[in-house]
């Protein structure tokens, strides 16, 4: 395969094993396009993407252009001259002068079942809406957001427990896998793009901080999906005493309470809330407002609640 030419465009952790796997199937990736170097954490360090520290491990040439508005930055790419443009979570809308540019076509990764979850947080949606089932969706694009042609699919099951971060890990590297199987099938014809069905379109928007904050008032199936799916980032929370606290997981049970929305019944080592439905939820990690996060076990041992405590206040 290193006669087909690839500029590959992908940002973040979840583009890696893509670029890995074509990198090893002999792909000839001739220029990796990723965002620019960004301040990280709290010391606010420059940092590179992902994509470009693994493509500086294999000596691929990195692009981080700013913008496609000026004309030097589609230049870059089109003196390359590629077969594909493969795009993984590159995190910009391409403008159709780079999108005309390969031979083949510019060939998406999108972590959904297309047309559902079209948009920035397919994986996150997935789960908070309650999905069993997603998967990886190939696709040509054209200028429309995640509408072109759909290529190949492969679903997986979602574990009941599961969060965004496992299924993320999941995909990512499945991802790898389907874009190689995708690119091979194009060259030899057994790969043909079909339109995306007109019914069953639904979007998954950029989350936002609002987006975090737990209704207790909901059913336990909807607050732990919604845990499960904001975890690792950008975290499902609440108040407690007026301050904020995290919820990374947490456990369905079929246990059933009298009391109020968001009720804290804590026995032991172990922490119940009750919810809107009067089903109990296990909380099994959390951060405390300016603390790591821990286990609930670790947390008891240095918090206690006054009878009838509920969190949201």
């Amino acid at each position: 395969m290193n006669d087909i030419k690839i500029v590959f465009m992908g940002t973040p952790d979840f583009a890696v094993p893509a670029l890995k796997r074509l990198y090893d199937e002999s792909f000839n990736v001739t220029l990796a396009v990723t965002q620019p170097d960004k301040p990280k954490g709290r010391k606010m360090i420059i940092t590179p993407p992902p994509v470009k520290e693994l493509a500086s491990e294999l000596n691929i040439p990195v692009f981080q252009p700013t913008t496609f508005k000026n004309p030097e930055a589609v230049d870059r790419i089109k003196a390359e001259n590629p077969d594909f443009i493969v795009v993984a979570a590159y995190g910009k809308i391409l403008p159709k002068a780079v999108l005309d540019i390969p031979k083949y076509g510019c060939v998406n990764i999108h972590a959904s079942l297309l047309p559902r979850f079209r948009g920035a947080s397919p994986i996150q949606q997935a789960i908070i809406q309650g999905d069993k089932v997603t998967g990886i969706t190939t696709m040509l694009m054209d200028e429309g957001l995640d509408t072109g042609d759909i290529l190949e699919t492969v679903k997986v099951e979602i574990g009941e427990n599961e969060t965004a971060g496992e299924l993320f890990d999941r995909l990512s590297s499945l991802g790898g896998d389907i874009i190689v199987s995708t690119l091979k099938g194009i060259i030899d014809g057994t790969v043909k793009p079909a339109p995306q069905p007109t019914e069953g379109v639904t979007y998954a928007p950029m989350l936002k901080r609002e987006d975090s904050i737990i209704d207790w008032s909901a059913c336990a199936d909807s607050i732990h999906n919604k845990i499960r799916g904001l975890s690792p980032w950008p975290v499902a929370e609440t108040l407690i005493y007026g301050k904020r606290i995290k919820i990374y997981s947490s456990l369905k049970t079929d246990m059933t309470k009298d009391g109020a929305d968001g009720e804290i019944f804590a026995e032991k080592d172990r922490l119940f809330v009750r919810c809107g439905d009067s089903e109990l939820l296990e909380i099994t990690s959390l951060q405390p407002d300016g603390s790591k996060v821990m286990a609930v076990s670790d947390y008891l041992r240095g918090h206690t609640f006054e009878k009838g405590a509920v969190f949201g206040k």
